[in-house]
């Protein structure tokens, strides 16, 4: 598993980049606030109902949560399931709303 930054992810935002982002929090927490991930909550991925999942299989895949813990461990787990570029937001939501939002 690989780290991005919240601001290598931003310029890639901002770049307009077609990106898997996947949100691993509950969803009352992507209510709150999101970046535009999938909803995938971790008690799935940990459950391996990723079959929505299949077709980004070998492509890069973003995961984020709250603070970076959750989101970790669905990296790993995907790992297992054979994704092969799964990187984690680095902070996530707390470090992305530190730098971005005022």
């Amino acid at each position: 598993m690989q780290i991005i930054s919240s601001e290598e992810l931003k310029k890639r935002l901002d770049n307009k980049e077609t990106l898997n982002l996947i949100d691993v929090r509950e969803p009352y927490e992507h209510e709150e606030f999101n970046i535009g991930g999938i909803l995938i909550p971790l008690k799935k991925i940990q459950s391996m109902e990723v079959d929505a999942l299949e077709s980004i299989k070998d492509q890069e895949v973003i995961c984020y949560c709250r603070s970076g813990n959750r989101s970790g461990q669905a990296c790993l787990i995907l790992e297992t399931l054979g994704f092969s570029n799964v990187k984690n937001l680095g902070g996530g939501m707390l470090e992305w709303q530190k730098n971005f939002v005022k």
